[in-house]
């Protein structure tokens, strides 16, 4: 872990908060494998790292780092970009990748919503099952119109507390105290 040392880190307590971090991601649900390369990416200063640097950071097979990656970029929280002047592909976790992770959900809420309308039409909305969608896609809605008020809200925190006129971006500026 070259870029640990170089700043003054240990890089053994980097990797334990890699594996910590990723259990967590794991016991809310999210496959191990991309548990792991998220966590990894979320600790390099940079927030990207190429396959190789991936697979010798976690001791993983480049195998076991496409998938994570496919699955993390279909999911929103990762990006592929070239590197310029290579044909190797370095993978990137974006500072409000959590922001775009959910902003996306929107689309596909959305179509849940959609699907759950033809399924009250079909079941009836007075059947069990019907009301039991119906209620599902009830549910969705409130949270739709709740989400998108929070994430203007959090567009506002964010720029108070990260402003972006920062030297380099990618970093975000410490919070005033």
């Amino acid at each position: 872990m070259a870029e640990s040392a170089a700043v003054g880190r240990d890089p053994e307590a980097v990797s334990r908060f890699v594996e910590s971090f990723a259990a967590q991601l794991v016991e809310a649900g999210v496959p191990r494998m991309p548990s792991r390369v998220f966590a990894a990416l979320l600790a390099s200063d940079t927030g990207t790292l190429t396959s190789a640097e991936l697979g010798e950071r976690l001791r993983i097979s480049p195998a076991a780092v496409s998938g994570a990656v496919r699955y993390l970029a279909q999911v929103h929280l990762v990006s592929r970009e070239r590197q310029p002047g290579s044909r190797r592909e370095r993978y990137r976790v974006h500072n409000d990748q959590w922001y775009q992770a959910l902003t996306s959900r929107e689309a596909i809420i959305k179509r849940w919503e959609d699907a759950l309308r033809e399924g009250v039409a079909s079941l009836g909305a007075t059947t069990p099952a019907g009301r039991r969608l119906a209620e599902t896609l009830a549910f969705f809605e409130f949270i739709e119109q709740d989400v998108a008020n929070m994430m203007e809200r959090w567009r506002l925190h964010r720029d108070r507390l990260y402003p972006r006129n920062t030297p380099d971006s990618s970093i975000p500026a410490r919070p005033a105290d």
